[in-house]
């Protein structure tokens, strides 16, 4: 048999080392998974005994089915940011960029001239998918902001890039807030000054990152474009035993959800078996907003120890491939998600045992939603990415 030359491609042995496909993180992806799994036992857990099963509509399974469908459409746009070098990326980052201001301003002209009446759009609706571009914008954002600040070489960030880079976030932000979601303008903040610190920004710089922004939103519940029921999520923080009626259902959900976390013990009440996780009514969206809760109560400080060691594998192999990048591009992108995910995961858990104000962020690859969920894979995507290709 005449010879041929092995096919190139994964898993094959005779491919060079430095091959994009043979260096992948396989324990950050296993991490990945082994979350995106439990996020499906604690969606069904926390979801099929709020609504009643109909023989024609198996309502229990709605969330659960959809979260497969979402995970599915996930791993797809991870596997699409993998497949092209993340200098690729870059250089598309100012459209991407552009696009996702030009739908958030959409969506505020939508907010502002009442489309739907009273209720706040946050997302387009395209039939049964509801794409929301400020989860995106956790995406574009950082690369636009990881490539401009990789452009400078010195070890100290200039002042006048640190201003740039700041409008280059502002702008995405600024619409965020007026739609307005609190929750996911934090993330963007967090991340913001991640990349700040790793490219060598002053810490006075940071404390006008913080300043801002707490000026920005102070002046937007002056100016009355925060609604009231944003106002209310504070207010009850600073009041958690208040018995006003027009904050009950707040305050109600919050405590349920610290009870359902008190309650589980050690190794928790079993899957299927909490009281109040699997009560009609006792946490509303507890798939979505507080499925910590539910982790706690069905499986105990266990559960959520394992969970939270899970996300520090993450953390800690995302730090790895940041210090074994090739350049400062594939540092700065891991900076960001590191710092993304970090305080997304702390204020999650942290509004669930009441220590910071309830903001509806979801917990990362737990939680039920479509754009959260492919937004965090195509950012797992962008980290693989820099460890698939750290050779030159």
């Amino acid at each position: 048999m005449p010879w041929r030359r092995p096919d190139s491609g994964l898993g094959n042995i005779h491919s060079s080392p430095s091959a994009p496909s043979r260096n992948i993180d396989w324990v950050l992806m296993l991490a990945m998974a082994a979350l995106s799994v439990i996020g499906l036992a604690v969606i069904y857990s926390a979801s099929h005994s709020k609504f009643p099963l109909r023989s024609d509509t198996p309502y229990g399974f709605f969330f659960v089915t959809r979260q497969e469908l979402f995970l599915i459409g996930a791993v797809i746009a991870m596997v699409v940011v993998m497949s092209f070098d993340y200098e690729w990326w870059k250089d598309h980052a100012r459209f991407l960029y552009g696009a996702t201001v030009m739908l958030l301003t959409l969506i505020a002209l939508m907010n502002l001239l009442g489309v739907r009446g009273d209720e706040t759009v946050l997302s387009f609706d395209i039939g049964p998918i509801n794409i929301q571009p400020a989860e995106f914008a956790k995406f574009t954002v950082l690369l636009v902001a990881a490539a401009y600040l990789a452009e400078d070489r010195s070890d100290e960030l200039p002042y006048h890039r640190f201003i740039v880079g700041l409008l280059i976030v502002g702008a995405p932000v600024v619409l965020i807030i007026l739609q307005p979601d609190l929750g996911t303008s934090s993330v963007i903040i967090a991340m913001v000054m991640g990349l700040m610190l790793v490219a060598g920004a002053k810490v006075r710089y940071i404390f006008m990152i913080s300043a801002l922004s707490v000026l920005t939103v102070v002046a937007a519940v002056a100016a009355r474009l925060v609604n009231e029921y944003q106002i209310q999520r504070f207010t009850v923080f600073f009041n958690q035993n208040t018995n006003d009626p027009a904050m009950r259902d707040l305050v109600y959900q919050g405590r349920n959800a610290i009870r359902a976390l008190a309650t589980g013990g050690i190794t928790g009440k079993g899957w299927l078996q909490g009281p109040i996780t699997n009560a009609p009514k006792d946490i509303p969206v507890q798939w979505a907003d507080f499925p910590f809760s539910a982790i706690g109560e069905q499986f105990g400080l266990v559960g959520g120890a394992v969970v939270l060691g899970l996300y520090a594998v993450m953390l800690l192999r995302i730090w790895r491939i940041a210090h074994l990048s090739r350049d400062l591009l594939g540092t700065y992108l891991c900076a960001g998600v590191f710092t993304m995910l970090l305080w997304q995961v702390f204020q999650n858990v942290a509004m669930t045992i009441g220590v910071m104000p309830i903001t509806g962020l979801p917990l990362p690859f737990i939680s039920y939603g479509g754009s959260g969920t492919v937004t965090y894979f195509a950012l797992v995507g962008l980290v693989q990415n820099v460890h698939m290709r750290r050779y030159r």
